[in-house]
């Protein structure tokens, strides 16, 4: 027998020895998720209606608000600058608006063309949907929060930062706010998802105290700190301007958060 076929023989056992059984399987958990919450994040940053949300509204509301307030003499019953009130309110305001508007309106037309549907029957489970999810929004509102300190900043704000009280204003707005924007997404049509995950926030945003303190609605404002927006509004700007943190709105957070992710769970519409 010639060297090629006893190469050709020795080969063809290797081959026979091998294991070619198939092993099918998706990729571990943790990479799942980053992958998932990858692709959220820039989806979010590449739609237009999202930006503009996320961040062309907050700085305009935040350049506008200290502009205006100073050329018209704005009195508040805090004596420090506007900049650093209107600071602190704009950055709670971005975290609602990507918490709440933005992820209810993409929910909603995710169920509207399938996505979700489909998204199901891959190798990620429910829970590492939502936890990609959770991880997008806290990536964009990381951009969120240097854009809107830069340009606060540059208007003359002085933070003086309780990184403690900041960081769980922004985690517990983000749960209460989500939950709340999958309710609305998971129980209404997309079309009227739009519509009212846009209304709910201008509302919150006017009335809901999360701009400006609660001291500024007069009367109100007794039932303005019950409110999810005016809860975060005051925790941020507990952290912001004395460095402290805001127990009491952000229990109200939680509260909101807990009744919200129960009635999601419980009126959830995947298709």
């Amino acid at each position: 027998m010639s060297d090629a076929s006893t190469r050709l023989d020795t080969s063809l056992r290797d081959a026979t020895a091998l294991d070619l059984t198939p092993h099918p399987g998706g990729a571990p958990f943790f990479r799942q998720v980053l992958a998932q919450a990858s692709m959220e994040a820039r989806l979010m940053l590449r739609n237009g209606e999202q930006l503009l949300l996320a961040v062309v509204i907050p700085v305009l509301i935040l350049v506008g608000g200290v502009t205006a307030g100073e050329h018209l003499d704005l009195k508040l019953t805090d004596p420090r600058p506007l900049v650093d009130i209107f600071t602190p309110g704009v950055i709670a305001l971005a975290v609602m608006s990507t918490s709440f508007t933005s992820l209810a309106i993409a929910t909603g037309f995710e169920r509207r063309y399938g996505v979700i549907k489909r998204l199901g029957a891959s190798p990620l489970p429910r829970s590492g949907l939502l936890l990609g999810k959770i991880l997008a929004l806290l990536a964009v509102q990381l951009v969120q929060i240097i854009v809107i300190g830069a340009v606060g900043q540059a208007l003359g704000w002085t933070p003086r930062a309780g990184a403690i009280g900041a960081f769980l204003a922004v985690g517990l707005g983000t749960a209460a706010f989500a939950a709340l924007g999958l309710l609305v997404a998971g129980t209404l049509r997309a079309e009227a998802t739009l519509a009212a995950a846009n209304l709910i926030y201008l509302l919150l945003m006017a009335g809901g105290a999360v701009v400006l303190p609660i001291s500024a609605y007069g009367s109100f404002g007794d039932v303005a700190r019950w409110l999810p927006s005016g809860a975060l509004g005051e925790a941020m700007r507990s952290a912001f301007l004395d460095a402290d943190i805001a127990w009491r709105d952000l229990g109200v957070l939680a509260v909101w958060a807990v009744v919200g992710t129960v009635l999601t769970a419980r009126t959830f519409k995947w298709e």
